[in-house]
């Protein structure tokens, strides 16, 4: 079963897209990463989900992440502590 897309438009005047030297497919895709990134940032969609939503897999969007010098894991200082106490406690195989 294949989910459900939901088309969704929104006008730009065509100045716009001169004063940006992009054209539409250009700038359709860049506001595609954009609104993902923000809402990867916020944490409100997954690496997977953010990078579905901009038209990348996750390699090509981590790729582009990186591209941008965005950081792919953004965590807090008590996330990160709680990150390494937790591997300090894995056995060694």
């Amino acid at each position: 079963m294949s989910e459900k897309t939901i088309d969704i438009t929104f006008p730009v005047k065509e100045n716009i897209l001169l004063s940006l030297k992009q054209n539409k497919d250009d700038f359709v895709k860049e506001i595609l990463f954009s609104s993902a990134l923000q809402l990867y940032r916020k944490k409100k969609l997954s690496l997977g989900k953010a990078a579905e939503l901009a038209g990348y897999t996750k390699i090509e969007f981590i790729e582009k992440l990186n591209e941008e010098k965005e950081f792919i894991f953004d965590y807090d200082d008590d996330e990160l502590n709680e990150i390494i106490e937790d591997a300090n406690r894995v056995k060694p195989l």
